[in-house]
C-alpha cells in the first residue's frame, strides 16, 4: 500500500475517533502520518539490510550473529470461521541461515469494523497456548481493538489453529510440574527422566523447526509479518509469553518497532535464575497476605474477622490433615492448595476450603492441591461449538508461569514448554545445588512462596543437551522506545517486581500499575468491563501515542468484583 494512501487512510479514522470519544483525535492524524512518512524510506532499506545482533544478545546461546532482513512476502487470506480470516507466513527454520528449511507460522485476522477508517494492522500474542484458538474461545479479549485497527493474530512457530498442519504434536506428554512438589532424590530423578521423554518426542516431532524454538526467533519471525502487511512498524500487544517475544522484537529491531504495549510481563532480562526464583517466591508469599487483607475486608469472607496468614499456620502445624475417608493432606499438599487458591478469582474457594479445614474437613483444600488453572468467574462459558479458554486467558497456578509456559494448564504433548525452556533455563541446576537453591526461597519465603521454585525447575528439568537457546540477558542499551508496560499487583504468574524490572531496561518505556491480576485488559474484555481505567489508558495509547504520566495507576475491577460466598 502507497504511503500517500495511508496517509488518506489515517485522515479518515480521525472521524471515527473522534465518535469513539477518544481524546486528543488530532495527535492520531499527525503522529501516525508522520511516522509513515518519515518511517517508510528507513523501512525500505532495513527490510533490505542485514539485522545485527548486538554482543549482548550474541553472547547468549549459540552464535546468533546475523539474520537476514525478511523478503518481502504478502499473505493470502481465507474466511475460517468465528469471524476471522486465517493465513500462513512461511519464514526461514533458523533466520540464521535464510537459505535454509523453511517452515509455516499460522496467523489470523479479525478485521476492523469499518477497514476504510482502520489504522492499519496492530499484531497480537497472548501468551500461553494458541493466540488464535484463545480468540476464538473468547473473542472479547481483542475484539474492542477493532474499533481502530485490524487485529492480526499471530502464533509462535510450532504452535498452531485448530487442527492445522503447522501444530506440532509430541507423542509423550509433559508430566505435572506438581509430581516435583514431593521431596526427595527418587521423585527428582524420575520426573528428569519422564521431562527427558517428551522433550525427545518433541524433537521428533518437529525435525528441523526444533532448532528454532526460541524467542530470537519469534521476534524474525514477527519483522517478517510487519514486512507482508505492509506496515513500516510493527505495532504489538504481547500478553504473558508474547511479552517475551515484544522484549526480543524491541532489542534486535529497535528501528522498526511501533507502539508496543506489553502486559503480564516474564523477566528475561534477570539472567540470574536464583533471583528470578526469589522474586517469584516473594510474589506468592506477598499474594498470601493480600488475601488475607481482602478476606477480612469482605462481607461473607468465610474466614470471618480470623486471619487467614494465621489459620494457616495452625493448618500446618496440624497436618496431615483429614480429607475424608482413607485421604489425607500433608504440609506440602497444604501449601500446594493454598498456592493453587492464591490466583485472585479463586479467593472465595480459598477462603472456603481453609475455614472447613480449620473445623476439620479438609477435601476442598485436597481439591485445590489437585486443581489445574480455573476459568474465572468473570469469563461466560464460551459460545456453543466454541472451546473452552485456554491458558493466555485464564490463570495458570501461581509460581507455575507462563515465563516457562506448559505448565499443569497447559495442553499435553505441544512444545511451549521446551520453548520455554530454550528461553529460560537451558541448564538446570542438579539436585544438590536446587536444594541450596530451595533452602533460601524458604528464608525470605517461608509459608508458600519456596514451593514456586520447584515449579519453575520442574518444566525444564532433564531436558536433553545441546538445545538452543536465547538466555535471559539485560537488553544492549539503545535508542528510546514507545512502549507501555501493564503491571498488576496481584500477579503471582509474572510478578510485578520482574516486569518492573523489564520497564527499566527499556529507554523511554512508560509503566502502567493496576490493581488486578495476570492478563488483566484481555480478561476485562471477556468480563465486558470495557470502559475501565486499564482500557482506556491502553486504547489511548495505540491508537494515539499518549502513554499515561508517571505515577499514573489503576484500580482493580476483577479483584473488586469477587464475592466471598461464589
Amino acid at each position: 500500500m502507497s504511503v500517500v494512501r495511508r496517509v488518506l487512510w489515517t485522515l479518515a479514522a480521525t472521524a471515527a475517533t473522534v465518535s469513539a470519544g477518544m481524546p486528543d483525535a488530532a495527535s492520531v492524524v499527525t503522529d501516525h502520518a508522520a511516522s509513515v512518512v518519515t518511517d517508510h524510506a528507513a523501512s525500505v532499506v532495513t527490510d533490505r539490510a542485514a539485522s545485527v545482533v548486538t554482543g549482548s544478545a550474541a553472547s547468549v546461546g549459540r552464535d546468533y550473529v546475523v539474520a537476514a532482513a525478511p523478503e518481502r512476502q504478502g499473505i493470502g487470506w481465507w474466511d475460517c470461521g468465528d469471524g476471522l480470516q486465517c493465513g500462513r507466513l512461511s519464514v526461514p527454520v533458523d533466520w540464521a541461515r535464510p537459505g535454509g528449511p523453511r517452515t509455516e507460522i499460522d496467523v489470523a485476522r479479525m478485521p476492523a469494523r469499518d477497514p476504510r477508517h482502520s489504522l492499519g494492522a496492530l499484531v497480537v500474542n497472548t501468551g500461553g497456548e494458541s493466540t488464535v484458538q484463545d480468540v476464538r474461545a473468547r473473542p472479547g479479549t481483542v475484539s474492542e481493538l477493532t474499533r481502530w485497527f485490524d487485529v492480526v493474530l499471530v502464533e509462535a512457530r510450532g504452535i498452531g489453529d485448530r487442527g492445522s498442519a503447522v501444530t506440532v504434536r509430541c507423542a509423550v506428554a509433559a508430566p505435572d510440574p506438581r509430581r516435583l512438589f514431593a521431596a526427595g532424590p527418587a521423585v527428582w530423578h524420575a520426573y528428569a527422566r519422564d521431562n527427558a521423554a517428551y522433550a525427545r518426542s518433541c524433537r521428533t516431532a518437529a525435525g528441523p523447526v526444533y532448532e528454532g524454538l526460541t524467542s530470537w526467533q519469534v521476534a524474525h519471525d514477527l519483522d517478517a509479518l510487519r514486512a507482508a502487511l505492509g506496515e513500516p512498524r510493527l505495532r504489538y500487544f504481547g500478553n504473558s509469553y508474547g511479552a517475551v517475544y515484544g522484549q526480543a522484537y524491541l532489542e534486535l529491531f529497535p528501528r522498526r518497532a511501533g507502539r508496543t504495549y506489553l502486559e503480564g510481563v516474564p523477566d528475561h532480562a534477570e539472567p540470574g535464575l536464583g533471583r528470578r526464583l526469589i522474586t517469584h517466591a516473594r510474589a506468592a508469599e506477598r499474594q498470601l497476605h493480600r488475601f488475607r487483607d481482602w478476606c477480612r475486608n469482605r462481607m461473607g469472607c468465610p474466614l470471618h474477622d480470623d486471619d487467614a496468614v494465621t489459620a494457616l499456620d495452625g493448618l500446618l502445624k496440624r497436618a496431615p490433615l483429614s480429607a475424608g475417608p482413607a485421604r489425607t493432606v500433608d504440609d506440602r499438599q497444604l501449601v500446594a492448595a493454598v498456592t493453587a487458591g492464591l490466583v485472585p478469582q479463586r479467593w472465595p474457594e480459598l477462603a472456603r476450603a481453609l475455614s472447613a479445614a480449620r473445623v476439620g474437613d479438609a477435601s476442598g483444600l485436597a481439591t485445590l492441591a489437585a486443581a489445574t488453572a480455573p476459568t474465572p468467574p468473570a469469563m461466560a462459558p464460551a459460545p456453543p461449538g466454541r472451546a473452552s479458554a485456554s491458558p493466555a486467558t485464564s490463570p495458570a497456578l501461581p509460581g507455575i508461569s507462563p515465563a516457562l509456559p506448559g505448565a499443569a494448564s497447559a495442553p499435553p504433548g505441544t512444545v511451549t514448554r521446551v520453548l520455554g525452556c530454550h528461553d529460560f533455563m537451558p541448564v538446570v541446576p542438579d539436585y544438590r545445588r536446587f536444594l541450596v537453591l530451595e533452602s533460601r526461597l524458604r528464608s525470605v519465603a517461608p509459608r508458600v512462596g519456596w514451593l514456586s521454585g520447584r515449579a519453575e525447575i520442574a518444566r525444564c528439568l532433564g531436558l536433553p543437551a545441546p538445545a538452543p537457546s536465547w538466555r535471559p540477558h539485560p537488553p544492549a542499551a539503545g535508542q528510546r522506545r514507545s512502549v507501555l508496560i501493564g503491571i498488576g499487583r496481584l500477579d503471582t504468574v509474572t510478578p510485578p517486581a520482574g516486569a518492573a524490572h523489564v520497564a527499566r531496561g527499556i529507554p523511554g518505556a512508560a509503566v502502567l500499575w493496576h490493581g488486578d491480576g495476570h492478563g488483566a485488559y484481555l480478561q476485562q474484555g471477556v468480563g465486558r468491563l470495557r470502559a475501565t481505567c486499564l482500557r482506556a489508558h491502553v486504547h489511548r495509547y495505540l491508537v494515539n501515542g499518549a502513554l499515561p504520566e508517571r505515577g499514573t495507576a489503576c484500580p482493580g475491577v476483577l479483584t473488586a468484583a469477587l464475592d466471598p460466598r461464589m
